[in-house]
């Protein structure tokens, strides 16, 4: 072999090698996880995340200097400016300020120093981008900022985390559109329910013997199929006491829990249902049997 093509070959690799030891990051479309230790020596630092999923998550070990989360869908629309971005930390996060920065003004998102990690915390889209800053200290051993976020109509954000929204009874148009368009729909009883001041929401233990649809696995099968169990939450406010009979439980998932949507009465949505039905109204076909 040529000793030009030798030295080339020797750049190349070395080149390679240099590029895998000074990669800080690992990250894909909706997750991002990385280490503030890989640039300790310049503790002002700034990095740059970009995040293309309606959901996912952020993971900052050890954090130094500061982060820039650009957070958009996957597909950039019009409709962009319409959405709502919404983050929750995890249990544990510490050693950051999480702040929304526009034009180079920043405005406290979520503070270090008073976390709630229960807690949901929502920005529209056109108010700018988070910039997590690392609190300065000596130790930043057993320091973990991380949140996991959701992008969200702003429409659905006020259902969700508006008291007074989420308690109100539906009406009939609102039934038959949460049947049809819910990330979980079942048929079942309440075998009790629970209530925790602390956390604020209530946790209703729900036994389903019509599972229609569920977006992730949050009822499980019992008695050999025959049977589903989960947990619906709902907020403390709402007042959700235990009722007899069987109700259709509509809902949606965020942050890998199910909040309770419409759950009108099983008989109650078979005569909306049917009425619907004989005018050509029903929103999608499901059976009431």
């Amino acid at each position: 072999m040529l000793p030009s093509v030798t030295v080339a070959l020797a750049i190349l690799v070395l080149m390679l090698f240099k590029a895998v030891t000074s990669q800080q990051y690992s990250t894909d479309l909706c997750s991002w996880k990385g280490s503030g230790l890989t640039h300790e020596s310049h503790l002002r630092d700034v990095e740059q995340v970009y995040l293309r999923c309606s959901e996912g998550s952020l993971q900052w070990l050890y954090p130094t200097g500061a982060l820039i989360v650009n957070l958009r869908p996957n597909v950039l629309s019009s409709s962009y400016k319409y959405l709502t971005v919404c983050i929750k930390p995890f249990k544990d996060s510490k050693g950051a300020n999480i702040y929304l920065e526009k034009s180079g003004k920043l405005k406290l998102l979520v503070s270090e120093e008073l976390p709630n990690p229960n807690k949901v915390y929502c920005y529209s889209s056109d108010q700018g981008v988070l910039f997590i800053e690392a609190t300065p200290r000596q130790d930043i051993s057993r320091k973990i900022t991380g949140f996991q976020y959701e992008l969200i109509s702003q429409r659905a954000v006020s259902n969700l985390y508006t008291v007074s929204a989420s308690c109100r009874p539906c009406s009939d148009t609102e039934v038959l559109l949460a049947a049809c368009t819910s990330d979980f729909v079942v048929r079942g009883v309440i075998q009790g329910v629970s209530h925790d001041s602390e956390q604020q929401e209530s946790v209703i233990d729900v036994s389903v013997a019509r599972l229609y649809k569920q977006k992730s696995k949050i009822f499980q099968p019992v008695q050999n199929g025959v049977r589903w169990l989960g947990k619906i939450k709902t907020p403390l406010e709402c007042g959700v006491r235990q009722g007899e009979g069987e109700f259709l439980f509509t809902g949606s998932m965020h942050f890998g829990e199910a909040g309770l949507g419409c759950a009108p009465r099983f008989k109650d949505f078979q005569k909306i249902y049917q009425e619907a039905k004989s005018k050509g109204l029903n929103p999608c076909e499901i059976s009431t049997d």
